[in-house]
């Protein structure tokens, strides 16, 4: 699995060459964070093409000094997907939106299915670790899936290196012990840090 590129100075996007190299570079690392989550290729080129128009959308609040810019893209990625999940009626807008545009052709549908395909050994991994509470998973995924560093992650979930690395940890521990990590009803609204 390939690693995201490393990067040190921000996207330009404000131009249509700085946006091309940004995508090319970028591509590959978001069309795969979104196929090992997604299983319809349709979805997946949606969600991918609402990954980098918000991207385009958010450039100029992109600050080199809180970090990489692909940790920065992951970040919104997570928000995409995560927005895609809360509004299951949005299926309903995007058709209203594919009206007018060229539909994915079989030969589209076909390298996105393959795609897919390649990640379904990941699919079965998740659905071991589905049990996982929602921060355990996405600091896990974000590290060991997409291969942040953690503080990339820390960046990219808006916390702590320290809340991503006990985050690791319990994820880890929970998932070589067979059992899901559960908080305590006392600390459900707290992130404690052992």
């Amino acid at each position: 699995m390939r690693n995201p590129p490393r990067e040190s100075g921000p996207p330009d996007l404000t131009t249509p060459e700085g946006f091309g190299t940004f995508y090319e570079e970028h591509i590959d690392a978001v069309l795969g964070f979104v196929t090992r989550r997604v299983a319809d290729p349709h979805l997946a080129a949606d969600l991918t093409a609402d990954i980098f128009l918000a991207a385009m959308r958010s450039a100029a609040g992109f600050r080199a000094d809180r970090g990489v810019p692909v940790a920065w893209l992951f970040g919104i990625a997570r928000n995409v997907l995560a927005g895609h999940a809360r509004g299951q009626a949005r299926e309903t807008g995007a058709l209203a939106r594919l009206s007018g545009r060229r539909l994915l052709d079989d030969e589209d549908v076909a390298a996105l299915e393959d795609r897919i395909d390649a990640e379904r050994a990941f699919r079965a991994v998740a659905e071991r670790h589905a049990a996982l509470s929602e921060p355990l998973r996405a600091a896990l995924d974000l590290v060991v899936v997409d291969g942040l560093s953690p503080a990339e992650a820390a960046q990219a979930l808006g916390v702590t290196q320290a809340t991503v690395r006990v985050r690791l940890h319990r994820a880890r521990r929970a998932l070589r012990a067979g059992e899901p990590a559960r908080r305590p009803a006392h600390e459900s609204h707290l992130e404690v840090v052992r």
